[in-house]
């Protein structure tokens, strides 16, 4: 039986049609509200670390990936930005004093540590109160080199706006840092307060998190200060007294046993917070970053311990998992949210996407299935009169 140019063509927009909504059905399911929530191990590709759950992508014989109770979490290799595990990487969280990590990479390199300056009582108003403090005292001098260790060690919010104070203000202060931010690719982080004292809308993630603290180790004068154990500070009257880094991983205070290799990078804690940590550590030649944000244990230095555990396995994981993502990603990515960043990255490497969203997919389709049957009609009517 011969097949005549109409109905090839009805039959041609028929096959369309359903072929796209059949190709769109398990999107569709996967796509659906509360659809496979839970963590898992993944063999998909970066644009999973926007979805809920933990994903590793393990070789035979890896290690089991810890189990944590930190609401988001992520270990990378800094030299390659490979990320290695992460759990719930893009969820915005408040960073807490991590966030001075992104103050010292917009700040420090436009103020030399050389200079000197003498503090106004205008520089140290608004400090929130219950803030961390070294002691920046009003009309005393201080070298810029000073206030840093204030910044890096004693996480001193007054040390912070000082600074701030020589790079503009507070409130350009904190634009700079989000223009600073999405230069390096990280797009989960809004400041409002640049010392990372809590203020409403905001957030980071543990995937910026690990960005920041991965360029600080660039930087020779960053990663000085974030592995600077102890440091003395300019006192009120002349002198100047001792200051120890609050990052206990780095100086095994309270109980906490120093990590080997360790080379920062910064910690912080706030009520609405909760403790944050982003750490870095050298050994054998390879570096990595872990971030660890509002451990949920009830142990004050599960902050601690669980950075360690994600340490201890990115070192043994050497070269027995697959990367399940990039810290550089994003640097590239075309405009429209984090969630079109997720679709552009996946699409340019070829792997499985969560996909555009359903809605216009499925009626793309549609219309695809339309316009073969309009041709149809077209052909075995003729024109449709206009009104």
């Amino acid at each position: 039986m011969t097949i005549g140019l109409a109905s090839r063509t009805a039959v041609s927009g028929c096959v369309l049609c359903a072929a796209g909504l059949l190709a769109l059905a398990p999107a569709a399911a996967a796509t659906r509200p509360g659809a496979d929530p839970a963590p898992r191990t993944t063999d998909a590709p970066a644009s999973l670390l926007y979805r809920p759950g933990t994903h590793v992508r393990p070789r035979a014989g890896a290690p089991e990936v810890p189990d944590l109770s930190a609401r988001a979490w992520l270990v990378a290799d800094a030299d390659t930005g490979a990320v290695l595990a992460a759990h719930d990487a893009h969820r915005k969280l408040p960073p807490a004093s991590t966030l001075k990590t992104l103050f010292a990479l917009t700040v420090m390199p436009a103020l030399p540590s050389g200079i000197r300056h003498r503090v106004d009582p205008e520089e140290l108003e608004d400090i929130g109160p219950g803030s961390s403090l070294v002691g920046v005292a009003e009309y005393r001098t201080y070298r810029v080199s000073d206030l840093w260790n204030g910044v890096f060690l004693n996480s001193g919010n007054d040390a912070v706006r000082v600074l701030a104070a020589l790079s503009g203000g507070w409130r350009t202060t904190a634009e700079r840092m989000e223009e600073k931010a999405r230069a390096l690719g990280a797009r989960d982080t809004h400041v409002k307060s640049p010392d990372g004292y809590d203020a409403p809308g905001q957030v980071s993630s543990a995937f910026d998190l690990a960005v920041f603290g991965r360029a600080g180790l660039r930087s020779p004068e960053f990663a000085e200060y974030c592995a600077r154990a102890e440091a003395s500070f300019p006192a009120r009257d002349g002198g100047s007294y001792p200051i120890v880094n609050t990052n206990r991983l780095l100086t095994g205070a309270d109980g906490v046993a120093p990590y080997r290799g360790l080379v920062g990078v910064k910690n912080g804690y706030t009520s609405h917070a909760g403790n944050t940590l982003v750490a870095a550590a050298r050994r054998d030649g390879r570096t990595l970053v872990a971030t660890v944000m509002n451990p949920r244990s009830g142990d004050g230095h599960a902050v601690y311990e669980e950075a360690r555990a994600l340490l201890d396995w990115g070192f043994d994981a050497a070269g027995r998992v697959n990367p399940v993502g990039s810290l550089d990603a994003l640097r590239s990515a075309p405009p429209g949210g984090p969630e079109a960043d997720a679709v552009a990255v996946s699409a340019s490497r070829g792997g499985d996407t969560q996909g555009p969203p359903v809605w216009w997919t499925i009626t793309g389709a549609g219309l695809l299935g339309g316009a073969g049957v309009a041709v149809y009609l077209r052909v075995r009517w003729g024109p449709v009169p206009k009104d």
